[in-house]
């Protein structure tokens, strides 16, 4: 019932009642509850039945916060081993993922001496999917593995050398060296590097990477 069926109005106080009711804190207790009140005594079955009902909702409300700390490890638990669990959107700040802007600042990339993975991606609807993992990827690997991002359809020439006919794909770069050979009629300024490639061929989740890190040796802590 409305508050103006409930209780009698007079003049200007149109939402206050005639005669206050009990004090009660509980927001589960409407004017029905008031009126069961007003009706039965302290002694009365209902009356307890009420009392009993509101403390088993403060129980509750109590309970839940205590448990909240457990459920939030479980939910990390959860996000941290299962392979299908995308868990629910958290703030990863600033994106982690690195552009690629030449085969320079790739260089340079690498020899700092990390993993660096590395996602070759054009404009599609399954790459939105996969900018979405590679940010928390990105972000929970920080900063022992690094990711970058090679828009293809800019940087072809980077692109066509890795001669993949599908798009997009992923592979780890690591372990650069000086070649042994710098080989004949090169330029006595200009020094080679190998380094290792590995394609990346496990589920593109942090869950696949985190269990393809594992595999191949590559050490990392995580960023919660």
């Amino acid at each position: 019932p409305s508050p103006s069926a409930a209780f009698p109005t007079r003049g200007r106080s149109s939402l206050l009642p005639e005669a206050p009711p009990p004090a009660c804190d509980s927001p589960f207790l409407g004017a029905r509850a008031w009126n069961t009140r007003r009706r039965t005594s302290p002694q009365s079955p209902k009356f307890d039945l009420v009392r009993r009902t509101l403390g088993n909702l403060a129980h509750i409300g109590h309970s839940s916060m205590a448990d909240q700390s457990f459920l939030d490890r479980m939910v990390s638990q959860l996000r941290s081993t299962c392979k299908y669990y995308t868990g629910y959107p958290k703030d990863l700040g600033p994106s982690r993922i690195i552009p690629f802007t030449s085969e320079r600042q790739f260089v340079q990339l690498l020899h700092e001496g990390r993993p660096v993975v590395v996602a070759f991606s054009i404009k599609c609807t399954y790459t939105q999917h996969l900018d979405k993992v590679l940010e928390e990827a990105a972000a929970t690997f920080y900063p022992h593995i690094k990711f970058v991002r090679v828009e293809c359809p800019k940087y072809p020439g980077f692109c066509l050398t890795r001669q993949k006919n599908e798009y997009p794909f992923i592979e780890v770069f690591y372990s650069p060296e000086q070649a042994a050979s710098q080989g004949k009629g090169v330029d006595a300024n200009v020094t080679k590097y190998s380094v290792k490639v590995l394609p990346f061929n496990h589920d593109q989740s942090v869950y696949g990477f985190r269990e393809y890190f594992k595999k191949h040796g590559f050490s990392y802590s995580e960023t919660k």
